[in-house]
């Protein structure tokens, strides 16, 4: 379990400058919101989820992993970059999708297209201080089962494809599925 304390402990730059009567690094109140979303984010995980911090101490980059498990891209491995910037909560996390598919609100470059990680959006829905990490982490989940957007797409060609040949649309997906999501 990660706690503020914990963290302070383990900072030698924190912890050690009190006894040199160095002046102390303040940790950033984006640090001690992730400190305690970080918890709260691996507690309510979907099942199709998983997190990893590749430095236990840098809560403020990851990856998630996501397998769904129903609709087109069942069984697939997507791999998201989330980068939470020092103004955060003030403004969303960055997301980037590092696995390459076939998808109307993913582009193949990685840019996702969800409501939640805009400053500001059209529909209301965007990015406010009271979201958390998980609504980040629920938000791209959802993309591959009811959140799906074919009216305001990313990549225009999946979302026409899909309204002309739902068929062809789902072996399309299946291409990608094979070369780039396979684990």
């Amino acid at each position: 379990m990660i706690t503020l304390r914990g963290k302070l402990k383990k900072d030698p730059d924190v912890s050690n400058s009190k006894s040199q009567n160095i002046p102390s690094k303040r940790v950033s109140i984006r640090d001690k919101l992730l400190i305690k979303e970080a918890q709260e984010m691996e507690q309510t995980l979907p099942m199709t989820c998983q997190v990893t911090f590749n430095d236990p101490h840098c809560l403020y980059e990851f990856t998630l992993l996501i397998i769904p498990d129903e609709g087109y891209w069942c069984g697939g491995h997507f791999y998201f970059q989330i980068n939470v910037p020092e103004e955060y909560n003030m403004i969303p996390p960055r997301v980037k999708c590092l696995t390459k598919l076939w998808h109307p609100n993913i582009s193949e470059e990685g840019d996702v297209c969800l409501s939640i990680l805009r400053q500001n959006s059209v529909d209301g829905m965007g990015w406010a201080p009271t979201r958390k990490l998980k609504d980040v982490v629920w938000g791209l989940s959802s993309l591959f089962t009811d959140l799906l957007n074919f009216d305001d797409p990313l990549n225009r060609e999946a979302a026409d494809l899909f309204s002309k040949d739902k068929e062809l649309f789902g072996i399309k997906v299946k291409e990608y599925l094979i070369q780039f999501a396979k684990r």
